[in-house]
């Protein structure tokens, strides 16, 4: 059961879902990897993948749904800055199942210990 501190109403688990969709593709991994070291326009984000600037670009808005990049335009420049509290926010879900997890297995290796006396 969750605890108080994770029922959280849909909008928060939408904004989790996008989190995690967004991270689920290695393209977009590369590109906050890339963001951060530093902005970046988004012709520099599309330099090292065999893709168009198109394709690239609709990468990017699936980060920036998720809110793990700002864009900001003058122009026709697209520049991008990496967001990491939506990242903070997936860590501190994790961690909370990852403890969750760790006490199972320790009640679980616990019982077999007991089993083999």
């Amino acid at each position: 059961m969750l605890s108080s501190a994770y029922k959280t109403n849909a909008e928060s688990q939408e904004y989790l879902d996008l989190v995690f969709k967004a991270l689920g593709d290695q393209t977009r991994r590369e590109i906050l990897a890339r963001l951060s070291e530093g902005p970046a326009m988004v012709t520099e984000l599309a330099q090292p993948f065999d893709m168009s600037l198109p394709a690239v670009g609709k990468h990017v808005r699936v980060l920036e749904n998720a809110g793990l990049v700002e864009r900001e335009i003058t122009g026709r420049l697209h520049r991008c800055t990496l967001n990491p509290l939506p990242l903070k926010n997936a860590e501190d879900w994790l961690v909370h199942y990852k403890k969750f997890w760790d006490e199972t297995f320790d009640a679980l290796g616990d019982y077999f210990q007991r089993e083999n006396e």
